[in-house]
């Protein structure tokens, strides 16, 4: 059962040809990207304990991301590409951080949210980047991680309907959704998967 909802805006091609024009550096950003969203995962378990209704699927979802960083890294060592020096700050990621609600629970619903929108905007351009690509087995692992990024996708509404209301959830996941349109629309277009 689907439980995200459809993105407010595409993607451009545009995005597509600059990371397909070098595509050693979005390797490397795409890397940086699932060790982030592993740290992220586990970031929601330090921060709430008491949530253990979700624990066991925040855990899954952190190795996965890992499993995916190791994947990635794996493509990279093979094409003698190094991990770069620094984690870059994720500008996308910051803005919409930026833009979630202090309270405590406030905060809470819109950071699962945000991390739902964050993986549906992932398994999108994974998915542009292999239909892009040539058969192989490159294109068979974005064909994976397109899947699995739908997936977590729809995770992280349902940890938030864990604990509010449909209605409360819908409302806000469209309202941050527009929000995400707006700032992926106002960042340069660049190799990286934001």
């Amino acid at each position: 059962m689907k439980l995200s909802i459809e993105l407010a805006s595409s993607s451009k091609q545009e995005w597509l040809e600059a990371v397909m024009a070098d595509f050693p550096a979005f390797l490397q950003d795409h890397a940086n990207c699932e060790r982030k969203a592993s740290a992220m995962a586990m970031s929601f378990v330090a921060k709430y304990p008491d949530r253990i209704e979700i624990i066991p699927e925040l855990i899954n979802t952190a190795v996965e991301e890992l499993e995916h960083f190791k994947d990635v890294y794996a493509i990279m060592e093979g094409r003698n590409i190094k991990l770069p020096q620094e984690i870059g700050h994720d500008i996308y990621v910051k803005e919409l951080v930026d833009r979630c609600r202090s309270g405590r629970e406030e905060r809470f619903l819109d950071r699962l949210l945000l991390a739902s929108i964050i993986e549906c905007r992932g398994a999108e351009r994974f998915k542009m980047i292999y239909e892009t690509l040539e058969d192989g087995e490159l294109k068979d692992f974005y064909h994976r991680l397109w899947t699995s990024e739908a997936k977590h996708g729809n995770i992280f509404v349902k940890m938030a309907l864990n604990y509010f209301d449909t209605n409360i959830v819908y409302k806000r996941l469209g309202e941050l959704n527009k929000m995400e349109a707006e700032v992926l629309e106002s960042l340069p277009l660049k190799p990286a998967l934001h």
